[in-house]
């Protein structure tokens, strides 16, 4: 009996590395730290009643964020240890089975699990406020959006160090996915994980669809949304036809693996080649879902902080929309050297090229917003500047990418990583980062200060060109993705020491951030920030800071697209609203059904990891129950009524 055990936790837990190791004991050190903090402050009721089982969608949002900024560091740790590993020639740091897994988690973690819920979190936070409504359309299902993204989360990280991590490459292309290449548990840890979250993603993209269509302020017609709202529903749009398809590839390749299907094996009439063209009619698009958000966030921080209109409105408007459309009919340039022909490569490269002209486009919009404007230099905008050149850069590479006879040279070389590199950081992590900046104070009441932040700019920025620039040289040089090391006698390793030494540099910029925020956290009651700390222009300026559980008291228009700005602009000339009349306002009720529901998710895909279909009957039973329980929940919602509007409006108003 004792030897069975032995053996069953030998193959449970990954053991033999002393990175595991490391691994395992931060783990439980922080598991016991959370655990004894919650405790001795008494504060298990506190994290129920407000976190766990709330549908607030601000606090859903900051949920996200504080979850993307975590993967964040877990996926920045991988990068680093690759980079290590690079460093130099012949180094022994990760043994290539590890260095497989590590280079394949991070992609996954930053695509999916970092960038995915940053944005989500933007959604959540800002959208409602910008179109003037109490909440997303549907709350219940934004909670469980939550959950599932983060149990789908949790469970893939779990294979650091349980069953261990997949290592077929962050889209696990067959034959390299399928059991004759992983026949460990690796691969199952990566369908689920993002099965689980992509469901949530989905959920997500509808939620946030219906809320801009159904639920816009009185007066705001489709011409005067605020921008980021715009981005947010372009992106849905391709939410909404792209992660079917994920949902749909991950599943046929688990009936490869776990029922002895052959959809992607050469056996039995099965082609990998399917697999490939499903994966990448999601994957491209998915690049578009992550960077559109980031568009809108520019268009926001360049119009306030040149205190000018967006110029081209209806042209910004259209070029997502445009995108929206062409993201769907890029797919096959990622493997334009399969051999399909050239009229086949012929009509991707040109939808290719065609899609940079839309985003072209937006480059010139925030140029001239900010020609002659009067711009202000703050965290938020040096973001944003950032971002420009570093775009530009990663847009010319990437049309010479989308040249086909060009790319047989380039495929799959570091030419290719240090291009969407320079457009997933500058476009989507640099966007977000501005976005963070920039609505901060919107979701925590305060400021932070603008030093650390300075730094954190500086390291990040210089540390990414110094990582990525020699990566474009090094592959001209003939060096491919995937190596895990090379010799002395390739000439490759002065270039990638200086790559190394820039992703440290990043690395640090990261510390500067949470340096940054701890530093406000501390000085929280001296930086408290009013509700329009930036002069801002759209509606989400118009309430106190944080907002309110309600956000808005009364209805607002939004009769114009910068409608916060016209209403200061009336107010300056002596024109003010009338007196707010308060009516008794429609809330939802806290629900801890999502946040069950999603750990018998949890319970399930563990379940089909391992092959115990004990447990994944069990988690999906768990799952049937909880989705009866809500069927029957009838006492959903209730009413704030006027006196305490009142109050906490009277309470609010000084930081007005």
């Amino acid at each position: 009996m004792l030897e069975r055990l032995k053996e069953f936790a030998s193959e449970f837990f990954v053991t033999g590395d002393p990175l595991i190791y490391g691994a395992d004991v931060a783990i439980g050190i922080t598991m016991i730290t959370i655990v004894t903090v919650l405790t001795y402050f008494k504060k298990w009721g506190w994290l129920w009643r407000n976190w766990l089982t709330t549908v607030d969608h601000k606090k859903i949002g900051i949920m996200y964020i504080i979850a993307s900024i975590i993967m964040l560091f877990r996926g920045g740790v991988d990068a680093l240890m690759m980079r290590l590993q690079l460093a130099m020639p012949n180094m022994d740091f990760l043994h290539p089975e590890h260095y497989n897994q590590v280079f394949t988690t991070h992609g996954t973690i930053m695509i999916l699990f970092m960038a995915m819920p940053f944005m989500f979190g933007l959604f959540n936070v800002i959208v409602p406020l910008q179109i003037g409504a109490r909440d997303v359309a549907f709350p219940f299902l934004n909670a469980l959006s939550f959950w599932l993204f983060f149990l789908g989360a949790m469970l893939f990280n779990l294979s650091f160090v349980i069953g261990g991590s997949p290592d077929a490459g962050w889209l696990s292309y067959p034959p390299l996915s399928e059991l004759s290449h992983s026949p460990g548990v690796g691969q199952n840890f990566y369908i689920w994980g993002i099965q689980i979250s992509g469901i949530g993603s989905l959920a997500t993209g509808i939620n946030f669809m219906v809320t801009i269509i159904k639920m816009r302020a009185p007066g705001m017609k489709w011409m005067k949304l605020p921008m980021f709202t715009w981005s947010v529903f372009s992106t849905c749009i391709i939410i909404l036809f792209a992660f079917p398809i994920l949902t749909v590839t991950l599943a046929l390749l688990f009936l490869d693996r776990f029922a002895g299907a052959h959809f992607f094996t050469l056996d039995l009439g099965g082609n990998p080649m399917m697999y490939i063209n499903l994966i990448w009619m999601w994957g491209h698009p998915e690049v578009y879902i992550v960077v559109l958000p980031a568009f809108g966030v520019f268009s926001e921080i360049v119009s306030t902080f040149s205190k000018k209109k967006l110029f081209g409105y209806k042209s910004m408007v259209f070029a997502m929309l445009i995108i929206s459309f062409l993201s769907f009919f890029t797919w096959a340039h990622h493997f334009f050297t399969m051999g399909s022909g050239a009229d086949v490569n012929a009509f991707f490269a040109v939808t290719t090229m065609l899609i940079a002209i839309p985003t072209g486009v937006k480059i010139f919009n925030w140029l001239f917003t900010m020609y002659k404007g009067r711009i202000r230099m703050a965290t938020p905008m040096m973001w944003t500047l950032a971002f420009i050149p570093c775009f530009i850069v990663g847009g010319m590479t990437g049309v010479l990418l989308s040249v086909a006879p060009a790319d047989f040279q380039f495929h799959n070389s570091y030419f290719l990583i240090a291009h969407f590199h320079q457009v997933l950081i500058g476009g989507v992590v640099f966007g977000y980062f501005a976005g963070l900046y920039y609505w901060w104070p919107k979701m925590f009441g305060f400021q932070l200060e603008e030093k650390l932040g300075k730094w954190a700019f500086w390291t990040w920025n210089i540390g990414f060109y110094v990582c990525f620039m020699p990566q474009y040289a090094v592959g001209l040089m003939g060096m491919t993705r995937r190596l895990s090391t090379y010799g002395w006698d390739t000439g490759w390793w002065e270039l990638n020491f200086v790559s190394t030494i820039g992703a440290f540099l990043m690395g640090v910029g990261f510390l500067f951030q949470v340096a940054q925020i701890a530093d406000g956290i501390r000085k929280y009651k001296t930086l408290k920030a009013s509700g329009d700390p930036w002069d801002g222009r759209t509606l989400e300026w118009s309430i106190p800071s944080p907002a309110p559980e309600y956000n808005f008291a009364v209805t607002p228009r939004g009769d114009d697209v910068d409608e916060w700005w016209e209403e200061k602009e009336r107010r300056a000339k002596g024109i003010h609203p009338p007196e707010p009349v308060y009516e008794p306002i429609h809330m939802p009720k806290n629900s801890s059904i999502p946040f069950i529901m999603s750990v018998f998710w949890f319970v399930a895909g563990f379940g089909f990891v391992f092959g115990w279909l004990w447990m994944a009957i069990l988690g999906l039973a768990g799952v049937g129950i909880c989705m009866i329980a809500r069927s029957f929940s009838y006492d959903t919602d209730y009413y704030i009524p006027v006196d305490e509007i009142k109050r906490t409006e009277a309470s609010l108003r000084g930081s007005v």
